[in-house]
């Protein structure tokens, strides 16, 4: 079993689409572990503000008529912070959907959540490194179980915190710490999470998108400002252009 220092909460989220930018949660579910072996489990319904498209109802089967009289993200932001204070996260396939969403609905509820103190085990990356499969192949090949809703939040986040502890009797070498899983699997030195900047091989903020793809960040804004107002006003992720701010709030003073 995993050994904690401090809690994990084990993640996910079901949405109106898969763009952090534009579309909403309709469902989140977290389970948290705590070191002295106790969890704790919050699971809430969510007003998207917008409809359901047909596609996204067919997968995860909440409609509209389910989320008309549930709160926004904004309403329950602050008890979801509360839930995640000093956890370290886990989820599945994190960077695809649950967190990209989840720093996205805080930025747009004007609250602050802090990523750079927290530890995040991907169990996909685990399982791709050693199996490759789906979460409810794994669930199915590590617990020998079957994920019969497949696409309900809190099942999927309980069966994301078995497959973890699965992993851990199955692969020794990854410890049972978080630490030592993610000396193993390895951390993602992330600038944004939509990846639109990523760092080269000399720790230096570059674009990974477009015509400037390869350059410096700050050499960019320095000789095109226009290009910063161009993706500040574009439909960019909030959380890419809050991190593109940092890097021209940070070359400006520079230059000065």
């Amino acid at each position: 079993m995993l050994q904690l220092t401090k809690p994990i909460a084990f993640i996910d989220i079901e949405a109106t689409g898969s763009n952090p930018a534009s579309d909403r949660i309709v469902e989140i579910a977290i389970i948290k572990y705590l070191p002295d072996g106790n969890r704790s489990v919050k699971r809430k319904l969510l007003n998207p503000q917008m409809p359901i498209p047909k596609v996204c109802v067919d997968i995860h089967g909440i409609t509209d008529e389910m989320v008309k009289d549930a709160p926004t993200f904004k309403q329950v932001a602050h008890e979801i912070k509360q839930f995640l204070d000093n956890c370290d996260l886990s989820c599945y396939n994190a960077f695809r959907l649950d967190i990209p969403m989840l720093v996205e609905e805080f930025i747009r509820a004007g609250i602050e959540f802090d990523m750079k103190s927290r530890k995040l085990v991907d169990v996909q990356k685990i399982f791709h490194q050693m199996e490759q499969r789906t979460l409810s192949a794994a669930y199915k090949f590590y617990c020998n179980k079957t994920l019969d809703k497949a696409h309900s939040a809190e099942d999927d986040a309980a069966a994301t915190a078995d497959i973890l502890n699965a992993q851990l009797e199955r692969y020794p070498q990854l410890g049972n710490t978080v630490d030592s899983v993610l000396k193993v699997i390895g951390e993602d030195n992330l600038i944004d999470f939509a990846r639109r900047f990523v760092f080269d091989d000399k720790g230096v903020e570059v674009f990974n998108f477009g015509k400037h793809k390869g350059r410096p960040v700050a050499d960019v804004l320095k000789s095109e400002p226009q290009y910063y107002d161009w993706m500040m006003k574009g439909d960019f992720p909030m959380n890419t252009k809050q991190k593109l701010t940092e890097i021209y709030t940070r070359s400006m003073l520079k230059k000065s």
